[in-house]
């Protein structure tokens, strides 16, 4: 009897020291969420933004990790672009990970649900590098929910102003029927109206379908100037752009952010050349996107190709500061340190000075993050200041030609 009890005894301490050592080895990294369109209509962009996640991610392990040398950890789950699933993954990575903060979505109309239904309630920081809808600046997260990303509010005044600037009196509007869709199509009406333009039609078209024929037939029934089209490479947008001109609807397109990609121009160069189109751009100020593009190009043999990668990077960068600042992984006190530790008036700090990132923060001194994208800023609410580049097509490639700042 008496070897029993010393064997459990003995057995209680074993696992006592295993369960410790558990412990200890589950704190060797910090754990980050990134739910990202790897398939689906945004699976074009969801994998290079998930590169610039991993850029990110090398420097900040590289440069001594988080939190005493912790290893920062990406868990990244797949939305495929539909809400629902998108939903369900970002509870995986609350609830089964133990993320207390994510980077993700990149469509609107999967990023507002998570806001409302995961992250809000369950008080985890969620950072988008491109949901744009407005709807986003007024939904209720709690402060949880930044974007490094401008709104489409802002978008919507660049590129109704600029349609009107091209000459175009009258336009027509199709837009992919979701949040991302319908909040430009709402900026774009109301600022190219009240410019004294004539929005003719604006219509809301379903991805992926094999024809749009009668959504072009009715857009372009009282013959506008122009159609404006806003849109994704791989939710119908090609395919319209295609049908448009092989049907004779329109000759004259403004596109925007979703159609920013050398694909639209494919075996149509000549019909596209010199067209124009808006997508969010860095802020002026600072060597981050110089030097992000060179790291980038270093690391997976190309200029970063689309937009938003570099305001992926940004967003784990972000992270990583108010996790560093907060001291802890805790939703929020993670949430207060990143608006505590941001300030345009702070020590400025570049992607690749992760380290002096970490002794400023140390020392007790707030930062001014020159990002990837520029200068991050966030408001009251965690929308971001931007600036919104207006971009050509010029010989079948996609050249950036101007930036209009906020």
């Amino acid at each position: 009897m008496k070897s029993k009890v010393k064997f459990l005894l003995i057995l209680s301490l074993v696992m006592v020291f295993v369960l410790s050592s558990l412990g200890v080895l589950a704190q060797e990294s910090v754990r980050v969420g990134t739910a990202l369109p790897i398939t689906g209509g945004l699976a074009a962009y969801g994998q290079d933004a998930r590169n610039g996640t991993l850029l990110a991610q090398k420097i900040i392990n590289e440069q001594g990790g988080l939190l005493n040398g912790m290893e920062l950890e990406l868990v990244n789950v797949d939305t495929q672009t539909q809400a629902q699933v998108g939903v369900d993954a970002a509870q995986r990575l609350v609830n089964i990970n133990g993320v207390q903060a994510m980077v993700g979505p990149m469509s609107s109309g999967v990023t507002v649900p998570i806001v409302e239904s995961v992250t809000g309630p369950n008080q985890v920081v969620q950072i988008s590098p491109s949901a744009t809808t407005p709807v986003l600046t007024t939904v209720e997260d709690d402060g949880y929910f930044f974007r490094t990303a401008p709104s489409d509010a802002l978008q919507g005044v660049v590129a109704g102003d600029f349609a009107f600037d091209q000459g175009f009196e009258s336009i027509a509007i199709m837009y992919v029927n979701n949040d991302y869709g319908q909040g430009l199509n709402d900026a774009v009406i109301d600022q190219f109206e009240a410019r004294g333009g004539e929005v003719t039609a604006s219509i809301a078209f379903e991805a992926d379908q094999v024809s749009y024929r009668s959504e072009l037939m009715n857009a372009a029934s009282d013959n506008p100037d122009a159609l404006l089209l806003v849109a994704y490479t791989d939710d119908g947008g090609i395919t319209i752009i295609r049908q448009a001109l092989q049907n004779g609807f329109f000759e004259e397109f403004v596109f925007t952010d979703g159609l920013k990609s050398p694909t639209i121009a494919e075996g149509i160069e000549d019909f596209l050349e010199g067209k124009y189109g808006t997508a969010p751009t860095s802020l002026p100020g600072g060597r981050g996107p110089e030097t992000f593009a060179a790291m980038y190009e270093e690391e997976y043999g190309e200029l970063p190709p689309l937009p938003y990668i570099d305001s992926s990077f940004d967003a784990v960068f972000v992270i990583a500061l108010g996790i560093e600042k907060a001291g802890t992984v805790d939703g929020p006190a993670i949430r207060d340190a990143i608006r505590e530790v941001l300030d345009p008036e702070g020590e400025t700090v570049n992607i690749d000075e992760w380290d002096k990132a970490k002794e400023l923060i140390a020392a007790g001194q707030t930062i001014n993050f020159e990002g990837a994208s520029g200068p991050v800023i966030f408001d009251e609410v965690g929308d971001r200041a931007g600036a919104i580049g207006i971009w050509q097509v010029q010989d079948g490639n996609i050249v950036d030609v101007d930036v209009v700042v906020e």
